[in-house]
Formats: structure tokens, sequence, C-alpha cells
């Protein structure tokens, strides 16, 4: 199947832990997940699953932290949701919105550039152990990444470069790449940054590697003592990164979690049946290889 690389802002997937129950066809889901699933939801799953349930799509994809905080308020009903990582699930269960989630896939942080970019030879001559971060540095090179006060993607990239300062022993690598956590030149929508990749508008950025494949990006894999992937270095190497973050007017410092897509149906949702007919699919055989062919990983763990 030849795919688009353009990056999708409609359609989803996402949630719950309950039995499936049919979703009456011809209704319409609204589906909130993790911008970078857009493609993903576009291209596979959301119609994988109108072609199963008969029922309709309105998706929004966008930091999965933002929505949660939104969901969470009241201000936007969704029947399903989908996460990256925990926290933002934590949120909806604080909130008294879900019980529990389930995990439905999971991915790792990698080195993405653009093929366009003047600076490919030089990704192209590294290795997970060599100095990539020196390239990072080079006069002229546009670095992208979210925004950590909403998007679990703008989070682990600074927990990524928290630990390559230990692993690399760099302690200046966060200050001399990136500058300061919120930095307004290099922060990028979720759902828009990779398609600035692909077209040469950023030179590069460290993401999941699930939305880099499905993007057909070149990549390096990193050292998995940094890239987030294995739960067994959480307790004992992971949670050494902490950022500290001003969210709605508090400090925060924050720890890392383990890269693991979780999905749920909130209590607000208004088709409830759509959403717990979506975590079925998710969790089938179909909807495994469906996240295999798009470059995710099996799911890790238990359910939050």
């Amino acid at each position: 199947m030849t795919l688009s690389r353009r990056m999708f802002t409609t359609l989803a997937g996402a949630a719950s832990l309950c039995p499936i129950a049919a979703a009456a066809a011809g209704q319409t889901a609204t589906i909130a997940y993790a911008g970078s699933m857009g493609l993903l939801m576009d291209h596979a799953i959301g119609p994988a699953f109108t072609a199963q349930t008969g029922d309709r799509f309105h998706g929004i994809g966008r930091g999965a932290f933002g929505l949660a905080h939104l969901i969470a308020a009241k201000t936007l009903q969704a029947d399903a949701f989908i996460s990256i990582t925990r926290g933002p699930i934590e949120i909806l269960q604080k909130a008294g919105l879900v019980d529990h989630a389930q995990p439905v896939a999971s991915t790792a942080m990698v080195l993405a550039w653009s093929p366009h970019s003047r600076f490919r030879a030089d990704f192209e001559a590294a290795g997970a152990d060599a100095r990539w971060f020196d390239i990072l540095e080079k006069p002229g090179l546009r670095f992208g990444r979210t925004d950590p006060r909403t998007d679990p993607q703008g989070r682990n990239v600074l927990f990524t470069f928290d630990l390559a300062q230990r692993y690399y022993h760099k302690p200046e690598l966060i200050r001399r790449v990136l500058g300061k956590p919120v930095n307004p030149a290099q922060i990028f929508p979720e759902p828009s940054l990779l398609s600035r990749i692909d077209s040469g508008a950023v030179d590069a950025t460290i993401g999941y590697e699930s939305a880099v494949k499905s993007l057909k990006l070149p990549f390096l894999k990193l050292p998995r003592q940094i890239n987030l992937s294995d739960p067994s270095m959480a307790a004992d190497w992971y949670s050494r990164a902490a950022i500290t973050l001003k969210v709605k007017g508090h400090s925060q410092t924050l720890h890392t979690q383990p890269l693991v897509f979780y999905a749920c149906v909130p209590r607000t949702a208004r088709n409830p049946a759509a959403g717990q007919a979506f975590v079925s699919l998710l969790q089938s055989r179909k909807g495994q290889e469906l996240f295999a062919r798009y470059g995710y990983n099996p799911p890790l763990g238990g359910p939050v």
C-alpha cells in the first residue's frame, strides 16, 4: 500500500477494558488520540473500524496531556482516548473519569532527520554510540520538538537528553542543543512536526520510532539506556531523569515513564459502545497487525 507522508489530524482510535459491545452502526464516534498516531489512525485503524462497525469518525489528534486536561475539565467529550505513557491516563483517573486503561502498543525514542536536510550525510554516518549529538550542535541546524507542557513526546525528548547527558557524560548537552525546556524556536504542534521534518522545514528531531517509521523517515536507533523503551530499566536508570516545568502556573518536577500506549473510555463518552468496540479492534489480531505495519511495537506491561 502506498502511503502519503502527510501527517493527518482526523480519525482516531481508543479504548476501554470492558468486553466488546456492538456499536450501533451509522453513529459518529469521537476519538481523541496522541497526535503522533495520526497516520496510523487515518490510513489503517480508522478505516478498519468503520468497515467493521459502520460508525463514522470524528478524530482529534493532539498532545495527550493537553487532551487529558480538556477531557478532565469536561470541555471535550471523547468516546475513547489513547495516550502515550500512563501520565495522561492518571489525570483522568484523578478526575474520576476512568478506572483503568489497557496497553495497546509501545515504541522507543529515535533520532530522525529530513531526507532533504543539508546535514543528511552527517546523520547517515553516525552510529548509536557515535557522537550524534555533535551534529545537533552544528550552526544552522534546525531542531524541532513538541511542547513539554502539553505533550508527552515533548517531555520524553527532555528525558532522553537528560539520560544522554548521564550516559555520555555530557552535562551541558541540554543547554547546548535544546536551550530552555520550553524553547519557542524549536516547538511545533505534534501532528505537524514530522511533516516539517519530511518537507525539510526542520532538519531533525528526537521522536517516537512508531511515527518515524509510519512516515518512512530516515532514523538512528538510540541505546536502550536513553530511548525509554525498556521497562526493566525504569526503576534503576530511567527514574534518574527529571525535568522541572511550569504547568498552569505551578512548577512541577516530573519523571519519565516507559513508552507504552494506553487506551480508555471516559465516563463522559456519548457513545461508549463505539469506544469499547474500538479497543477490541486495537487488541485484536487485526489491530495488532496494523500497529506492526506502521512501526509500532507490541504492548508492554499491564493495565494502568
